[in-house]
């Protein structure tokens, strides 16, 4: 009975090349789960981005147009003129509150994936350890530091300028 069940599971046959080890797929595994968070940050800063971008050229556009009322001297403004240029300033300030919110939410957003970041070093350092072996917990740290992808930024300085800065000269409140 015995031979029989050697004999069953010698015939087992597994998908992975055989010079593959369970840590190389471990570690394969992990690179891939990896690049999928960067790529979905990457995702989230674009969207920022590109919502910051049109708040940016809407508020733009509008004060072009605020800024065509207020060079009207108030004797020869309409009624609807007036009306017009209170409407612009009340749209402009809800778009700037908008904006406002979206930067803050960035900041959230990296933060948190800052902290997220740190437990899954957190988490990972003792496999990495368990896989290299005890070779004191200072040396360990540096290889396991080393042989961890640094996270990309959630924010690149560029896409945190843009969201802070808006579009510059153009969008600054008058």
């Amino acid at each position: 009975m015995d031979e029989a069940n050697e004999k069953s599971v010698e015939d087992v046959i597994s998908m992975a090349d055989s010079s593959v080890t369970l840590e190389d797929i471990e570690g394969e595994l992990f690179k891939i789960e990896r690049l999928r968070n960067i790529l979905v940050r990457r995702e989230s800063e674009l969207r920022y981005m590109m919502d910051d971008i049109q708040l940016c050229n809407e508020i733009t556009r509008l004060k072009r147009e605020l800024q065509k009322l207020v060079s009207i001297p108030d004797k020869d403004k309409s009624r609807d003129d007036k009306t017009r240029q209170e409407e612009l300033l009340q749209q402009i300030s809800k778009l700037v509150e908008t904006r406002d919110f979206l930067v803050d939410d960035v900041e959230f957003e990296r933060l948190r994936e800052r902290e997220e970041d740190r437990e899954m070093a957190a988490f990972l350092q003792p496999r990495f350890q368990n896989i290299l072996g005890t070779k004191g917990v200072l040396q360990d740290q540096k290889v396991v530091s080393k042989s961890l992808p640094t996270p990309a930024p959630f924010i690149t300085k560029t896409g945190l300028t843009l969201l802070k800065d808006c579009c510059g000269f153009t969008c600054s409140i008058m």
